[in-house]
């Protein structure tokens, strides 16, 4: 049923989630970076959209997330968030747009709010970010965590590879329960073992999104393009391609070449 009929789903809220994990109930997000694709997703059960900066690897053409910047951030999820009525929609802060200081911080995650459209914004970080988590909750912006694989600190972590094995399981908890102490409505766990996230799972009060994080969190977040199958050669382990659009899409535009070039298209039907 669409959105935009008089018996459209609830919007989903952060009370929601909470209720959701409360009631043992799943939860579902997945990434999304324009109009199209925002309102196929909210007119799934799809419960949270995040306009992620992974946008730099699978839209803006960078080899990471790192170059993205504020107004990348704000373009992006404006043309989200002007289509999205159901679904949460949390905006990822960009590499240093938040580290430098709680003014900083405040300024930006405003940004993504006020001119993006947002609900909510994520963070990646434990200890170092608390007292900007804190003050962003204080504003009356919900935050949402990031924790284990954070992809903005990619340099200082090694690589993309688990986090969380021997000694460092125990900072990532309290990064988790100190997060959740400071208000965070949930926690995005990346890449960490999965007795870890269930754990984590267990000890904190708000609802955790796994990404290559086993089945114990409360739900699980993948990238669109990626689920959907755009980029035959991504294929980690944590990944489930639930269609194969890349080879679909290279064959229809091929199609359209060989009928342009062939004099096929368009026909007399096509014509005025």
């Amino acid at each position: 049923m669409s959105k935009h009929s008089s018996d459209s789903p609830a919007q989903v809220t952060v009370k929601t989630l909470q209720k959701r994990k409360q009631e043992k109930q799943k939860i579902s997000m997945v990434t999304c970076y324009d109009a199209a694709f925002g309102v196929l997703i909210d007119d799934t059960g799809i419960d949270m959209i995040l306009v992620g900066d992974s946008a730099g690897n699978v839209v803006l053409g960078f080899k990471d997330t790192i170059p993205v910047t504020m107004d990348h951030m704000v373009h992006l999820t404006g043309s989200v968030g002007r289509v999205v009525k159901r679904a949460m929609l949390v905006a990822d802060m960009p590499f240093l747009s938040y580290n430098l200081s709680v003014e900083q911080a405040l300024r930006n995650a405003g940004r993504l709010v006020q001119e993006g459209g947002a609900a909510a914004v994520k963070v990646e970080g434990g200890a170092a970010i608390l007292p900007q988590v804190r003050a962003i909750v204080q504003a009356g912006i919900p935050v949402v965590g990031h924790l284990g694989l954070t992809p903005q600190s990619v340099h200082v972590l090694g690589g993309y590879r688990v986090q969380g094995k021997g000694d460092q399981a125990q900072v990532i908890i309290d990064d988790a329960i100190k997060l959740a102490e400071a208000g965070a409505c949930a926690l995005v766990l990346e890449l960490v073992p999965a007795a870890l996230a269930e754990e984590i799972s267990r000890k904190i009060p708000i609802p955790t999104i796994g990404i290559g994080a086993g089945a114990g969190t409360d739900g699980q977040v993948l990238v669109l393009h990626d689920l959907l199958g755009f980029n035959s050669d991504f294929s980690p382990k944590f990944l489930k391609k639930y269609a194969n659009l890349g080879e679909v899409i290279s064959q229809a535009l091929t199609q359209y070449d060989k009928e342009v070039k062939g004099g096929q298209f368009p026909g007399p039907e096509h014509s005025f």
